[in-house]
């Protein structure tokens, strides 16, 4: 049985569910982003949100790049059951490569997964960047999974990524350096990596692992950077606004 505090949740259109903790820093920020772009004068004006972290749903890299290891499918499709009964309206997962997964999320859901990668391209329309060549910047099985160049490509964008010696170097040793606890000592590599995209041709630089943003809490981006993480937040608080009567 849920506890009582749920039912309130239950009776509400624009309760979100968060499908979380990959990793944990990861989904802090998201709902820190949350709370801070919603419009909102009193606490009764942010959504409800119900968080679903764990960070023991089974590793996403390795299934994709190397068909190893247990799939996070079962895992994730536990956490999204459990935001259903519990109340969730809609989802949200921040987390770029468990997207790999999100159309059989969608699939077994009796509502809605808002695709980070959707909220993404809807965030480089409204800064103007349409048709702009977009360098990528995330796990190698991100990229690999085609999370990203799909969608983009019919929208009329071109993609890019970090060179492998880049990726190798520079780009997943800083992602392992946040899920360390460790983000200041990141952020200078994540710096480098935009730069070497930009200066490389790209028009704007989307940052598509939720551990890159983590890393910049409290500086400025530099610009022609796209947060993924916070382009869910703001399409999470569009659709709940939505929701309202």
């Amino acid at each position: 049985m849920l506890p009582d505090p749920l039912t309130t949740a239950a009776g509400r259109p624009d309760t979100l569910g968060v499908l979380g903790g990959m990793g944990p820093l990861a989904t802090v920020d998201f709902l820190a982003k949350l709370v801070a772009l919603t419009p909102a004068t009193r606490d009764a004006d942010h959504l409800p949100v119900l968080v679903y972290a764990v960070p023991q749903v089974p590793d996403r890299v390795a299934p994709i790049l190397t068909g190893s290891g247990p799939s996070p499918l079962p895992a994730l499709l536990a956490g999204m059951h459990w935001l259903v009964a519990a109340g969730a309206k809609a989802i949200a997962l921040p987390c770029h490569t468990a997207h790999h997964w999100a159309d059989a999320i969608d699939d077994a859901s009796p509502i809605p997964l808002l695709h980070i990668a959707d909220a993404a391209i809807a965030a480089l329309e409204a800064g103007g960047l349409s048709g702009a060549t977009v360098g990528i910047i995330g796990t190698r099985a991100t990229w690999q999974a085609g999370i990203y160049q799909d969608r983009l490509c019919r929208r009329g964008f071109d993609t890019r990524t970090c060179r492998d010696t880049e990726l190798e170097t520079v780009v997943l040793p800083a992602i392992a350096l946040v899920k360390q606890g460790a983000p200041e000592r990141a952020r200078p590599l994540f710096e480098r990596a935009i730069a070497a995209l930009l200066d490389g041709g790209a028009d704007a630089v989307l940052l598509a692992c939720t551990e890159i943003p983590a890393a910049f809490a409290g500086h400025r981006l530099p610009a022609r950077v796209i947060d993924g993480t916070e382009a869910l937040a703001r399409a999470c608080i569009t659709w709940g606004l939505s929701r309202r009567t």
